[in-house]
């Protein structure tokens, strides 16, 4: 299946009808660079995705047919097609994300242009929409000297600025190049190469030893610690567990399931034992979350940075990255984190946190669906469930992944 899409365009405060519907190569909904393409084509002026309004058929946020509130920066010529009730359009959301609205949006872009003035990097033409939706906007800046990022995030998200900064200040180059930042929204230098989804085995070593090193000096200056970083030690994860079971997933789990999921609740204590210091975690430590262009990959997307327990870094290594580069990157992993902290236990750790690296992530799912417009929820609306039944199975299948046949890759 694939992805289609119609647009409800607006131009200010007028309501100009419903443009397509059209077909979009790229399957992801927030993808909406080829949704801007497609519709400057077919209108011939200018615009900006605001938000997706609905969703029929696709899943996990992708395929389907989609439906985007688009604003037209200058009046098309061409007559477009007036539903019957255009009330997906109307309506105050308290949370609806700045990026989403136009006025936030045209004052992001604003302040975008000023910063970079400022710092004599003016703008040289029309600004490039990446992506849109409830954890981003992503938007690209041409400049005299090159492309420059400019990202808003919401308000759950970590200050990606203060945590690159902190990177920064032990290895400057592990990290992008901020420009300028304020709430919510940072610029930085376009990193050249692609992401890491196809890595070799020796470019993922190579970043996983160079990223431990940063985390480890990070765990001995605890100076360092950017401000405001949420605070996710095994303690409050536990906690944060125990009111997500008994509250919003209560009634969607089985009986047994949550027996199963409670009787892990000692891990906590275990994965602690294994001696591994708190310090930055990514949160979200995958390949795609990588840029190189054949040297050391610099890291990027820190919207999900904590102070906690590394462990959850090293077993997005595991989950993510290819068969042929997988066992490798996580060995780098284990024996970099036994090489700084020679009385710790990373393999172990490894083990003993698989299925509470679900749990965690369940936590921050709900997060994402406690926090975003009723419209955005489809991207995450499963996702706290199905992720506390993927900790179900590492707990009930010993012979599947890290505690079973994926032994060796850590021992």
């Amino acid at each position: 299946m694939s992805r289609t899409f119609s647009a409800w365009v607006t131009s200010g405060e007028d309501f100009l009808g419903v443009a397509g519907p059209f077909s979009a190569d790229v399957p992801w909904w927030s993808e909406v660079e080829p949704v801007v393409q497609r519709l400057q084509r077919a209108l011939g002026v200018p615009v900006l995705v605001m938000r997706l309004l609905s969703v029929d058929g696709g899943e996990g946020g992708r395929d389907g047919h989609v439906t985007y509130h688009v604003e037209a920066l200058e009046r098309p010529g061409v007559l477009l097609q007036l539903p019957p009730d255009p009330g997906m359009l109307h309506g105050y959301e308290a949370l609806r994300a700045p990026w989403a609205r136009l006025d936030g949006l045209r004052e992001l872009l604003d302040w975008s242009t000023h910063t970079l003035a400022a710092a004599g990097r003016p703008v040289t033409g029309p600004v490039e929409q990446r992506r849109t939706w409830n954890l981003a906007g992503l938007l690209r800046l041409p400049t005299d000297r090159g492309m420059v990022w400019l990202k808003a995030t919401p308000r759950f998200a970590a200050d990606e600025a203060e945590v690159i900064a902190a990177f920064a200040r032990v290895d400057p180059g592990l990290v992008p190049t901020v420009l300028g930042s304020a709430d919510g929204r940072f610029l930085m230098e376009h990193i050249p190469g692609e992401d890491c989804w196809q890595t070799s085995p020796e470019t993922a070593a190579s970043g996983v030893r160079r990223f431990v090193a940063a985390q480890v000096a990070l765990a001995e200056r605890p100076e360092e610690r950017p401000a405001g970083l949420p605070d996710r030690r095994t303690s409050v994860f536990a906690e944060r567990v125990r009111e997500l079971l008994d509250g919003p997933v209560s009634g969607e789990l089985t009986s047994q399931e949550l027996s199963v999921v409670r009787e892990l609740a000692d891990r906590w204590r275990l994965l602690d034992e294994c001696g591994l210091p708190d310090t930055v975690v990514h949160g979200d430590f995958h390949p795609g979350n990588w840029r190189s262009d054949g040297g050391p990959p610099v890291v990027v997307d820190f919207a999900d940075a904590h102070w906690g327990n590394p462990v959850l870094d090293g077993l997005r290594l595991y989950a993510y990255l290819p068969e042929t580069v997988r066992e490798s990157a996580v060995r780098a992993w284990v024996d970099a984190w036994r090489a700084r902290v020679p009385d710790s236990d990373p393999a172990g750790a490894l083990v003993v946190a698989e299925p509470l690296a679900h749990l965690a992530y369940a936590v921050r799912y709900q997060e994402f669906l406690d926090g975003i417009e009723p419209s955005e929820k489809i991207y995450h609306q499963d996702d706290p469930v199905s992720v506390i039944r993927d900790a179900v199975r590492c707990a009930t299948a010993p012979d599947e992944g890290l505690a079973g046949v994926g032994r060796s890759v850590v021992r």
